[in-house]
């Protein structure tokens, strides 16, 4: 995931602390995982060393420390870039479930029943997504649907697999 570049976008509307920023990533993607507090500040602190992001502000006022950050004339530039820029096409979570298929089947594993078992996973995780509503902001229903099409189509890939081994195991008797 490009967590820099996705920082540099909730910067964009203006100057945040690194609380809002994880506020603003877990609002942008209700349905992922919520983006961890040190993965926050690690990723500003590489983009003011980078001079993608400044400070422009530190308060304390009773409470814990806040620095607040703001996008550069760079970083503007770099997230201006990274959005026209096409997404290679990857491997993604996929690579996973195709290293532990492998290595199943390379080591006399039970590759049919860890197909199995990933694709009952895999409709849960379509079910849950469909009887949960979207939030009411207009990206939630576009990232709900990107993640349901996406885990459909891992389901075609190991109903694909799991049909290959069944025939392979066939032929083998």
């Amino acid at each position: 995931m490009a967590t820099a570049e996705l920082v540099l976008g909730l910067l964009s509307a203006g100057p945040a602390h690194g609380y809002d920023v994880k506020r603003g990533h877990d609002a942008w993607f209700p349905d992922s995982r919520p983006l961890a507090f040190g993965q926050v500040y690690t990723t500003l602190g590489r983009l003011e060393r980078d001079g993608l992001v400044e400070v422009v502000d530190k308060t304390s006022g009773g409470g814990p420390d806040r620095t607040v950050y703001a996008l550069t004339s760079k970083g503007r530039d770099h997230l201006a870039g990274w959005l026209t820029d096409p997404v290679p096409p990857a491997w993604g979570s996929a690579d996973e479930v195709l290293r532990k298929l492998v290595a199943a089947i390379r080591t006399g594993g039970d590759a049919a029943g860890f197909l199995a078992r990933q694709r009952a996973s895999h409709l849960r995780r379509i079910r849950e997504l469909r009887e949960t509503p979207a939030d009411d902001d207009p990206t939630s229903p576009l990232v709900r649907e990107y993640i349901v099409a996406h885990l459909d189509a891992d389901l075609r890939w190991l109903d694909s697999a799991l049909d290959r081994i069944s025939e392979q195991r066939g032929a083998h008797r």
